[in-house]
């Protein structure tokens, strides 16, 4: 059993499940909306992408919860999970299940993003440029990898709705880390680079990098070098955070499911 063979494995499920059309159908009404109301609404373009991208952030743990609860819910219905446990390793299984559905994710993500910025530019009023927009998604994507990994050890553990519980109270942590929805848009604070203690938080993380992304754009465009390093600074903290988390957390639950028993009082975290 290879890894590469599980995430085809996957790939083949997921896109036959109702997950798929799921995200597509997130993607493309998030982009558009946001879209069509930032191409012709007063706000400065650069701030609206901002407000975006963190509205985008902020929904991931929420996102996560609902996908990954959702998932193992299918693993379930289809045979007790047999599709992961019952394999010659159920590791290198749930590590696949575990990378698709956040790849998943971030095809989601990448056209949301890509929805809303051709919408600005049909307008003429995209101020960012291509590579800023692609870190951007790199930093909502790479924020939320921690995430799916909790969420699928809740999800195996406690069920679905743990997990779905659990993306909404991150939904708002990650809301407050960067003052609430559209904060930044209405005062025109650079809001993820000044995040406090709440944006280190693992919530926060997708809102955060993904936001920090443009704020470093927006801080270079006002020839700010002060606030540019304030950016890269908080950017490369979170990031560092943000890595050792994940690999902390996906080793955690791989050695955890290599023991795990469905309905067992002693398949304990």
């Amino acid at each position: 059993m290879t890894f590469s063979g599980a995430i085809r494995s996957e790939f083949t499920r997921l896109v036959r499940s109702p997950l798929a059309p799921a995200h597509l159908v997130c993607a493309l009404a998030g982009g558009f909306a946001c879209g069509l109301y930032f191409a012709v609404a007063p706000w400065d373009a650069s701030a609206g992408a901002d407000a975006y991208v963190q509205f985008l952030g902020a929904m991931m743990p929420l996102m996560a919860g609902v996908v990954c609860g959702l998932a193992v819910d299918e693993e379930r219905r289809a045979g007790g999970l047999a599709n992961l446990a019952a394999v010659p390793s159920r590791r290198i299984a749930l590590a696949a299940q575990c990378t698709a559905l956040w790849l998943m994710g971030l095809a989601a993500l990448a056209l949301a993003v890509g929805v809303f910025a051709a919408l600005l530019a049909a307008a003429g009023r995209l101020a960012l440029d291509g590579g800023t927009l692609a870190l951007s998604v790199a930093g909502l994507s790479f924020g939320s990898a921690p995430l799916y990994a909790l969420m699928i050890a809740l999800s195996l553990r406690f069920g679905r709705n743990a997990a779905i519980g659990t993306g909404a109270a991150g939904l708002l942590l990650a809301f407050f880390s960067v003052g609430g929805l559209a904060h930044g848009l209405m005062t025109g604070e650079l809001t993820a680079v000044g995040s406090g203690l709440l944006g280190l938080e693992p919530f926060a993380w997708p809102a955060r990098l993904g936001s920090l992304a443009v704020e470093a754009a927006i801080a270079e465009a006002q020839g700010s070098a002060a606030i540019f390093l304030q950016v890269a600074d908080a950017a490369a903290t979170t990031g560092i955070l943000c890595a050792a988390a994940t690999l902390a957390a996906l080793a955690a639950l791989l050695a955890w499911f290599g023991r795990f028993e469905e309905g067992k009082s002693h398949a304990q975290f």
